[in-house]
Formats: structure tokens, sequence, C-alpha cells
């Protein structure tokens, strides 16, 4: 996985959350059997940022814990149409997804886990995003959970 990662956090993200943000991401795109040049970016920030972020493109005037951007989706009706060995060689990008930090730390004290836990599972969650999982339906919930699951169970971040 190619990933750019952003650390826009009013107080810096630590080195070990860098790293796991890192780690699954390679982990997620390992389990979905993604071609090592596939990009992705993921940005840390507060909640005052994503809460304009959320409010711009959802409609939502409150902050969030994440927000994925998907770069293609399936109603992509305005796609440029190239030659398909040319477009096989060509990097996939995924998008962006965005999470606060602030958000992972009160949902961990909340529900009781650790930050890293947290932080794992909103990293997971939007990534699914991007490669079309949902959550709308019932058993695409159960699908997406059950993925979600195992990778983060894989990585060591057992709930």
């Amino acid at each position: 996985m190619d990933l750019e990662l952003y650390d826009q956090t009013k107080d810096g993200a630590t080195t070990g959350e860098l790293q796991l943000v890192q780690d699954l991401i390679a982990a997620a795109g390992k389990e979905l059997k993604l071609k090592d040049d596939t990009e992705v970016s993921v940005t840390l920030m507060n909640n005052d940022d994503i809460q304009k972020i959320n409010e711009q493109y959802r409609g939502v005037d409150r902050p969030t814990d994440v927000i994925s951007f998907a770069m293609h989706d399936d109603d992509d009706d305005d796609l440029i149409v190239m030659d398909p060995e040319m477009a096989a060689e060509m990097p996939l990008n995924l998008g962006d997804i965005m999470i606060s930090v602030d958000k992972v730390a009160e949902q961990a004290a909340f529900l009781q886990h650790s930050p890293e836990r947290e932080l794992g599972y909103l990293v997971v969650h939007g990534f699914l995003h991007l490669n079309g999982y949902d959550h709308l339906q019932p058993a695409d919930e159960k699908t997406m959970f059950q993925l979600q699951r195992k990778i983060l169970d894989d990585y060591g971040l057992e709930k």
C-alpha cells in the first residue's frame, strides 16, 4: 500500500499512532488482496476541523469520528475510458480517510478500551468504506463488521 499520512492535530500525533495507522492500512490492504501500489491518504485531525468537513460535505454541524471520501464509486459515469493494459499498470487511488483524534480519545474512554484499539477500529472502518463496504443493510453490516474484526484481531487489537 502506498499511504500518504497527514498529521493536522494541534498537539501532534505520537510516533506510535502514526505507526499504527501505517501498519493497519498495510494489513487491511493485504487482507483485501490489493495491489502493492494502491494509494490511500489518512489525515489525523481534531474535532474542530472534522466538524467543518462534516458540515460542508454531509450537512451535519458536529464533529464525527471518521469520514471517508472514496475516489471512485459505482455511480462514476464520467470516468475516462483508457486502454485496459494501461489502466492495469496505473495505481488505484482509493481516496481519503479523515479521523478525529479527539473522538478517538472520547470513544475509547466511553467504550473502556485503549485509544490504540479505537484508532485502529476507525482506520479499518474508513478503509473498508473506501473499498465499497457499508453497513446500511443488516447483511452488509454483518459482512463489513466481521471483516473489520478479523483485520483488527489478526493485528492484535482484539476488543
